[in-house]
């Protein structure tokens, strides 16, 4: 390296680590490094992953970036990268000549910018000191940012040992193998917040046409055998608490009997709380209700439509349309959430723990007539089936009540053609949607009560089937891509 400082000085690490620096950066500057076949097909496939999970208007920056063979391939708006390599560097300007390079290790970024994505592909087991690398990257990030991670599955330490050998593999210099659980603690100890993980990768060349379907049918299935590992983190969010306003979205279908009762129990969360009622297309006088009631309770911030379609999902995007505040949620009309229980995702959402909260009925005891045995059976084995779509625990996929950022909800929004316009309820729209962004997903356990007035709207059978042909959609879209 021309200059010393950009890997690091003494100061900050221990000489022993500034020497390893150096040394990686020196392998990178004199070895061999025309590209192997195998080398391109691979970066091909990581960079159709990436592309998954980084939307094109996007800013990235790579730690780490080579000669720039991953970025090459990545749709993103802005591209930037750094590498300790000098000539590495220097084949990264020539390959992609819009994007921005500079000779720097992960451990003292000096960059002045802020971006949406940070990539670590296949180089944290180069880093000195991977704590440090990922303390460092907050310098880069803003509350939104991303931070992906992927690399290699131990159990393939023998087979890639066995390519180099036979020359199918460039040789590195050598590097430590961290596990699952190495990454997650470090990330933890530098202030990030694991999202989700994946597992992708099986056939790591081409052959014949047979990579894809092995890469994109089978390796979803065997995730524990798959070359590469992906880590998906947030910067974690401080924990004071934000003075938001607050929008409660209540669609009601003949629930003329359970308005008033809403409107007296939604309690005041925020700075302000407006009530957001969204009526369709009742046989019971629901719309003069919910007239009536916003006339008594003039004191309070009320707002009456009636939605443009059917379906619930309908009603609810018509309400998230109408609505002002800051966080959006989702209270049925039917009551058997607590209106009680809003204030625990007001809170979620205004402290930051989570960018998502989603209801669950399936921990504390119900009440006898407030869920069938059939329909906790299919509970259970959505939620086990979205756990594994989404990479997050999700415990109950059908809970009503649901809340998140207005400004999060219009990013979902403008990302809904990626699934299509699909669902009837909602409730499978914004859990997909929140999981293509990348936001966090808490759940938040609520007492599930028997319903006072009205009967329900779902038809058990008929939507139950409807709603695995939904899952099959987004396993498509998530899984076997």
């Amino acid at each position: 390296m021309s200059d010393e400082s950009t890997i690091i000085s003494a100061a900050e690490l221990p000489a022993s680590a500034v020497a390893h620096l150096q040394s990686v950066a020196a392998f990178y500057d004199s070895a061999d490094l025309e590209s192997r076949w195998a080398a391109e097909t691979y970066r091909e496939m990581l960079a159709h992953y990436y592309n998954l999970l980084i939307p094109p208007s996007a800013s990235v920056l790579e730690v780490g970036c080579g000669s720039g063979g991953l970025l090459a391939h990545l749709h993103a708006r802005r591209r930037v990268g750094v590498d300790l390599s000098e000539r590495q560097i220097q084949r990264a300007r020539d390959r992609i000549p819009d994007g921005h390079f500079h000779v720097q290790s992960g451990e003292a970024l000096t960059l002045d910018e802020h971006f949406d994505y940070i990539i670590v592909s296949d180089t944290v087991n180069y880093a000195a000191d991977v704590q440090r690398l990922f303390a460092r990257l907050h310098s880069v990030s803003h509350a939104k940012t991303r931070l992906i991670v992927n690399f290699h599955n131990t159990v393939w330490r023998p087979i890639l040992s066995f390519a180099t050998w036979l020359g199918l593999r460039v040789r590195h210099p050598e590097s430590s193998w961290l596990s699952r659980s190495d990454i997650r603690t470090l990330l933890d100890l530098a202030d990030w917040e694991l999202l989700k993980t994946s597992s992708h990768i099986l056939l790591p060349t081409k052959c014949f046409g047979l990579e894809s379907l092995v890469n994109r049918y089978m390796a979803p299935l065997l995730p524990h055998l798959c070359l590469t590992i992906f880590c998906v983190a947030r910067p974690r969010p401080p924990r004071s608490s934000q003075r938001l306003t607050t929008s409660v979205i209540i669609p009601a279908r003949d629930e003329a009997g359970n308005i008033e009762a809403a409107v007296r129990r939604i309690p005041q969360m925020g700075t302000r709380t407006e009530l957001i009622f969204v009526e369709g297309h009742s046989k019971d006088g629901t719309w003069n209700e919910i007239q009536r009631v916003a006339c008594e309770f003039s004191n309070k911030n009320i707002m009456c439509i009636r939605q443009p379609g059917t379906g619930k999902g309908d009603a609810v995007r018509a309400g998230f349309a109408a609505a002002t505040g800051d966080v959006l949620m989702i209270l049925d009309a039917d009551l058997t959430t607590p209106p009680e229980e809003l204030p625990k995702f007001y809170d979620v959402i205004a402290t930051g723990h989570a960018e998502f909260a989603n209801g669950v009925r399936l921990i504390y005891p119900m009440e006898d007539e407030a869920m069938r045995f059939l329909n906790l059976c299919a509970n259970k084995v959505f939620s086990l089936l979205f756990t594994w779509l989404l990479g997050q625990s999700i415990k109950d996929t059908l809970c009503g009540t649901k809340a998140m950022l207005r400004s999060d909800c219009e990013r979902l929004a403008a990302n809904r053609s990626y699934f299509g316009e699909f669902d009837p309820f909602g409730d499978f729209d914004l859990l997909f949607g929140a999981g293509k962004l990348n936001l966090k997903i808490a759940d938040i356990a609520i007492r599930y009560g028997d319903r006072t007035y009205g009967s329900t709207n779902i038809a058990r059978w008929k939507h139950g089937w409807l709603l695995l042909r939904m899952a099959l959609v987004a396993a498509k879209k998530l899984k076997f891509v």
